[in-house]
């Protein structure tokens, strides 16, 4: 799979914005909004099912990034750089918030927005970045 794979979901009002290979599997979505985020159904996502705002508050806290909003009115805009934060979590990913660049071990150059969650346990298939492997494996650092 493609790294630049997004797909996009609107309700009219904002538009749901997915990123599958960012994804961590942490499962914050479909637990906190399951009449939105449903991984049985096809297509998983289904906007209709929660209000805006709703939806943009649950779409904020993925802990990937792999889920952004924009207000259709507005359209897609980039975010302001700013300062890079970095957390590292008990038995899991390094998550780095802010523009960042990466440079993989092919040489092929990849521009990350607002959220990365890169791999400690190596185990992921998606490195350098997590795709919550740890969990599964029950890795401990």
């Amino acid at each position: 799979m493609s790294a630049n794979i997004s797909k996009e979901y609107t309700n009219g009002e904002i538009t749901v914005v997915w990123k599958p290979n960012t994804c961590i599997h942490s499962e914050k979505c479909w637990r906190g909004l399951p009449g939105v985020f449903n991984p049985k159904s096809k297509p998983w996502i289904q906007v209709e099912g929660a209000t805006a705002e709703e939806l943009i508050a649950q779409v904020e806290k993925c802990p990937s990034g792999a889920l952004t909003w924009y207000r259709n009115s507005e359209g897609k805009q980039k975010p302001e750089s700013s300062e890079v934060k970095i957390e590292v979590f008990p038995n899991g990913p390094v998550r780095i918030h802010g523009d960042v660049e990466i440079t993989h071990s092919n040489g092929a150059v990849e521009q990350r927005a607002k959220i990365t969650a890169l791999c400690r346990c190596g185990h992921s298939a998606n490195k350098p970045y997590c795709d919550g492997t740890h969990k599964k494996i029950e890795w401990r650092e």
